[in-house]
């Protein structure tokens, strides 16, 4: 029986993604000067306020460079919290630094005798990485579609061109009616609460707020529904259409009180909308503010990475994997893979394959060692702030410039939505490609 299945996405103003932005900045700015330093930082950002504290070891020469105070400011500036009206403005609100050292139990069981080999994980708990091949970037289109409303909704606002009246807060929820094999068949419903000025003052409370609501929302049926259609392929542009989706705009009929003034906000309470809208299965862990010996962070891009290109090469429609670890212990204390029974490679015998043996076929290509992870996926480099807003997964692969210490250097961002084993892996289970298929 055909089902629907809804994810959901928030803007980079939303007061949690603000929390997550201003982590993954200290964290880069650490990284970019000692790649090898342990970071565990949270923040919380309210009216007027923004506390950053948690655990970090670094030399004091880094320790020097940094100013956590212009890091913050300047990421809140970024974000588009720069006028005093919002309650929460990038150059004037408090900043509390309580970062402080790393507990050396911790760091003792991560770092062995300076061996990355042997480098232990940074803490008990499981990870999960998940991909499926309904959008071209293997993620559900669920939650594809809400990231990039609101990525959409995000540069509209940047251009100041239409819709002028936007602020940075937002979220986006789209539901979509799947068939019983799991593909989708059409756009139900899609929700946009979206932050904006108070642009209409008549003096008549409800007529004014009707007005602002009518106003938002045909003005993103005009403007921004057509912007995302043009991303997507063809299928999926054929089920953008207005005329058969309900929306569902500023349900409340007013939103102008929001970020972090109108809700706190705190790092790693989007961990859904960082992973996979709801799909596959998240192991509890949040990402931002933690440098890659955290396992919570490291092994879940690494999941990704293998589910993405397992996928990829056709093994499965989709794939699920776990990994879980203890403290201290360099190799997994286990690895599990799922294909939800939608599995296309079969074995010597001409049956298909089990998830088991697609598990055990694939355990000598990705060594899931924290240190071998952290050295396959460059995970030293400072490339986490452009993962704390619209998703860690599903992101394209590319490079980031920054001047460090007056050098200019490169590094590759998002390194686990590569598909660089497909070959490899096609290969493994005598899969042809598709250049080999078409000749």
């Amino acid at each position: 029986m055909p089902y629907l299945f809804t994810s959901e996405s928030v803007s980079a103003g939303h007061p949690d993604k603000v929390a997550d932005q201003l982590s993954d900045a200290v964290l880069d700015a650490i990284l970019a000067h000692e790649p090898n330093a342990k970071v565990a930082c949270e923040t919380f950002v309210t009216t007027g306020l923004a506390i950053v504290g948690g655990e970090i070891k670094i030399s004091p020469e880094t320790k020097a460079k940094l100013d956590i105070t212009s890091i913050v400011r300047n990421t809140i500036d970024k974000i588009g919290y720069n006028k005093a009206e919002y309650m929460f403005e990038a150059h004037s609100c408090g900043i509390l630094n309580c970062l402080h050292d790393q507990s050396p139990e911790i760091n003792q069981g991560v770092e062995r005798g300076g061996d990355i080999a042997d480098q232990g994980a940074g803490d008990q708990g499981i990870m999960f990485g998940y991909a499926c091949n309904e959008t071209d970037n293997y993620m559900p289109l669920t939650l594809e579609l809400s990231h990039l409303l609101l990525q959409e909704l995000h540069s509209i606002r940047d251009e100041k061109k239409i819709m002028k009246y936007l602020r940075p807060d937002a979220k986006a929820q789209v539901s979509i009616e799947y068939s019983d094999n799991h593909k989708p068949l059409k756009i139900v419903t899609i929700v946009i609460s979206t932050q904006h000025d108070d642009f209409v003052k008549t003096g008549n409370k409800v007529a004014d707020e009707a007005a602002m609501q009518e106003k938002i929302t045909q003005d993103i049926i005009k403007h921004l529904i057509p912007r995302v259609k043009k991303l997507m392929p063809a299928r999926v542009a054929k089920m953008m259409d207005v005329n058969k989706i309900q929306f569902l705009i500023n349900p409340t009929g007013v939103f102008v009180i929001g970020g972090p003034h109108g809700d706190t906000g705190l790092t790693g309470r989007k961990i859904i909308v960082d992973t996979y809208g709801g799909r596959g299965a998240h192991g509890g862990g949040a990402f931002s503010g933690k440098d890659p010996s955290k396992v919570d962070r490291s092994a879940a891009y690494a999941a990704r990475h293998i589910a993405k290109n397992l996928v990829a090469a056709g093994v499965a429609d989709q794939i699920l994997v776990q990994v879980a670890y203890a403290i201290g212990v360099a190799q997994p204390v286990g690895i599990y893979l799922s294909t939800n029974g939608t599995a296309k490679v079969r074995n010597e015998d001409g049956k298909k394959m089990s998830d088991n043996e697609i598990s055990s076929t694939i355990e000598g290509i990705f060594d899931m060692r924290p240190g071998a992870i952290i050295e396959r996926l460059k995970l030293k480099n400072p490339i986490y702030s452009e993962t704390a807003a619209y998703g860690h997964m599903g992101q394209k692969a590319g490079t980031k410039t920054l001047m460090i210490d007056g050098k200019e250097k490169h590094f590759q961002t998002f390194t686990w939505e590569k598909l660089d084993y497909v070959d490899q892996i096609q290969k493994l289970f005598n899969i042809l490609a598709k250049e080999e298929v078409a000749a």
